[in-house]
């Protein structure tokens, strides 16, 4: 299962929260079953919420047109100088 991206995480938990508000109100309910009630439900309404969000899409990758030409590209060997061959004695800051 892929990981829930920020916007999902947002439209997940503003919907738990203001459906458990909503709900509570409405009802009026002061028993602690019905709360229980009412919170499971909203958080299975976010869960919802948050799953039908549409994820971000993969962007695939652009071929070159058939009749382009491609550039080929050769790495460079380097050399690698010492500071010992330097010619310039090296100062340091005091």
């Amino acid at each position: 299962m892929p990981r829930p991206t920020a916007a999902q995480l947002a439209y997940g938990s503003c919907t738990v929260i203001l459906s458990t508000l909503a709900m509570l109100l409405l009802s009026q309910t002061s028993s602690g079953v019905g709360v229980v009630v009412i919170a499971l439900s909203a958080l299975a309404l976010g869960l919802l919420v948050a799953m039908t969000v549409p994820a971000p899409r993969a962007t695939a990758p652009t071929s070159p047109p058939s009749g382009a030409v491609t550039e080929q590209r050769v790495p460079v060997q380097r050399e690698t100088v010492s500071a010992a061959r330097s010619s310039e004695p090296v100062r340091e800051r005091a």
